[in-house]
């Protein structure tokens, strides 16, 4: 234990992988949510976009968005609202250049940076006497990796963490995405990648950066060894992902943390379901529905208010 059962039963015309994850992402609504904006300063001259949609409370829920995401994102609408209602406050972390407009350095974000998760925990926790971390995509591998890497000094404050549709393995995960069943999901994170990319070139020409190359990269493997990679200090693809990878850490988590990875993800390998971790882990939950898709989670009620997917997080966290 803990692999964990799930309660989710999608009807048949959610069952498929695709179907979910599609529909989700283009056509699930969250409305009646509204943020304050906060700007911070990061060590290393850059800044940091932090949304608040605020109510009273003494506790508060830190939100990590997937690749290319913000916090206008659904499913990160989507939780805020839930747990809103719930009497938490919540920040959403904007990854750097994810704010509607680039940061000021080279780099940027990435699947393993946790530097800045603990810049944004540092800067709310004097207000909250409880602190939940609740990452989604390569924001729950961010999460994941932060719970573990800093177990030992770990702030008291922070009791739960979640993390939804998390690439755990970065390798297995690029192997995936670059199958032929995922070509157009490979596609649409390329597009704004390379936008994001030439970008950084036109910001930064001292930087060298063999644009040529990044603008007809194919897959994760070329486009995080010309860019991320290099960008943020890693030798190569390879060092980024092993490094970066959260399945490593799991194993040291020291407070309640659910992963929920849905068994027909189509981003996710076998290796991004840590079932042996979770079995030797009494912190640790695994629990994969057999639908889901990636950050899908869906039935007819998600288009009209919550989700099962927020009402699972928040139920966990609270008990």
């Amino acid at each position: 234990m803990p692999v964990l059962s799930s309660s989710y039963k999608a009807s048949l015309f959610f069952r498929g992988g695709h179907t979910s994850t599609i529909l989700a992402r283009f056509f699930r609504k969250v409305e009646g949510v509204s943020c304050v904006r906060e700007r911070i300063s990061t060590p290393d001259n850059d800044f940091l976009d932090l949304d608040f949609p605020k109510t009273n409370s003494d506790k508060i829920a830190v939100l990590v968005h997937g690749l290319e995401g913000s916090s206008a994102s659904t499913y990160m609408q989507g939780m805020t609202k839930e747990f809103n209602a719930n009497g938490w406050n919540i920040v959403c972390l904007n990854m750097r250049g994810c704010s509607g407009g680039p940061n000021r350095l080279f780099s940027s974000y990435h699947s393993g940076k946790t530097d800045d998760l603990n810049l944004v925990i540092n800067h709310v926790k004097t207000d909250y006497k409880t602190i939940a971390l609740i990452g989604f995509s390569l924001g729950g591998n961010v999460v994941l990796k932060y719970l573990g890497e800093n177990a030992k000094q770990l702030d008291s404050k922070i009791n739960f963490g979640a993390a939804i549709s998390a690439p755990c393995d970065l390798e297995g995960s690029a192997e995936e995405l670059r199958k032929p069943k995922n070509f157009l999901y490979m596609m649409r994170f390329l597009k704004t990648l390379k936008v994001e990319a030439l970008e950084k070139k036109r910001l930064h020409p001292e930087v060298e950066l063999k644009i040529s190359k990044v603008l007809v990269a194919n897959d994760f493997h070329e486009f995080d060894n010309l860019y991320t990679a290099p960008a943020h200090g890693f030798r190569d693809v390879y060092d980024y992902w092993s490094k970066s990878s959260s399945k490593q850490f799991l194993s040291k988590i020291s407070i309640p943390t659910l992963l929920i990875n849905s068994k027909n993800d189509p981003f996710l390998s076998d290796s991004c379901y840590p079932v042996e971790e979770a079995k030797n882990n009494p912190n640790f939950y695994l629990e994969v529905p057999n639908h889901g898709g990636h950050l899908g989670f869906l039935s007819k009620k998600a288009f009209h208010g919550k989700s099962w997917l927020e009402e699972r997080v928040l139920t966990f966290i609270s008990s």
